[in-house]
């Protein structure tokens, strides 16, 4: 592993990505996170001596997971977004910030550990101490509200 040419596999999570978003930031972030998620979990894969495919699966799992994520900017993941500035970085952030306080604490959890920390349900389940399909049924509920709370900013 400590023969892996990161420049060749980042080069490899940008393709993967753009394969699911087009020439977009967003792809640009997506092939950033999978090269880190790869990074970190390398002791992981279980064909180390030819590591490109298995990374290859992990940026398009990521570029897809950032397609589907109900704070994705449509047109930034078609690729067809202006370069946005800074302020408007962090009035978006405020914006979810806003969002995310009328949200109850278990539902806030869930949103943070799904998106930001990147859990999956049973591991979310685990976590917060209720079922899965819980897990599932109360984070849809809070993506609705989240979205309603955005769009009616």
């Amino acid at each position: 592993m400590a023969d892996w040419n990161w420049s060749l596999l980042r080069a490899q999570c940008l393709r993967e990505a753009q394969g699911v978003l087009g020439h977009s930031g967003t792809a640009e972030d997506a092939a950033q996170e999978a090269a880190v998620r790869a990074w970190r979990r390398r002791d992981t894969c279980l064909t180390p001596d030819r590591p490109t495919a298995w990374v290859a699966t992990i940026a398009r799992n990521e570029a897809l997971r950032l397609a589907r994520s109900p704070l994705a900017d449509p047109l930034e993941v078609a690729g067809e977004a202006a370069e946005d500035s800074h302020e408007d970085d962090v009035l978006g952030q405020t914006d979810i910030e806003r969002a995310m306080a009328g949200l109850s604490g278990l539902d806030r959890e869930l949103v943070r550990g799904r998106y930001w920390d990147d859990l999956d349900y049973r591991q979310l389940a685990r976590l917060l101490q209720i079922s899965e399909g819980t897990a599932r049924v109360r984070l849809h509920r809070a993506l609705v509200r989240l979205r309603k709370a955005l769009v009616e900013r």
